[in-house]
């Protein structure tokens, strides 16, 4: 799957996508760190890519309708992350893409565990 890497992942983010056979860029590598979160998810669309981050407003399906987009995965941590949480997370992801689609979807991703969000008919 394509993914775009939001700025909060970093290389190891990437390199454990990559590895998973994944296509998976960074923000950082194009130049869109800082860019505001509409400018991005528009990028990530034109682009096919789904987005992988850590900032929790791409987690409001109101705002960010994932219908509209090659998929958003939020990755929660806990209020004092390690970077062991954040391993975790990014394996939890690994897993779940390997039996289901992001594509058009939003995923909240904790340790071990995927809630998909469940849009009204449409969405």
């Amino acid at each position: 799957m394509k993914l775009k890497l939001d700025e909060n992942l970093g290389v190891r983010g990437k390199q454990l996508l990559d590895a998973a056979g994944h296509d998976a860029c960074t923000v950082a590598a194009q130049q869109l760190t800082a860019a505001d979160d509409r400018h991005l998810i528009e990028i990530c669309r034109r682009e096919g890519r789904a987005l992988v981050t850590l900032d929790v407003d791409f987690a409001n399906p109101l705002v960010f309708p994932p219908a509209d987009s090659a998929g958003i995965a939020v990755i929660r941590l806990p209020k004092r992350p390690t970077a062991a949480d954040l391993q975790a997370g990014l394996e939890t992801l690994v897993r779940a893409l390997n039996v289901e689609s992001l594509a058009g979807r939003l995923w909240i991703v904790e340790r071990g565990r995927v809630r998909i969000h469940q849009g009204a008919e449409g969405d």
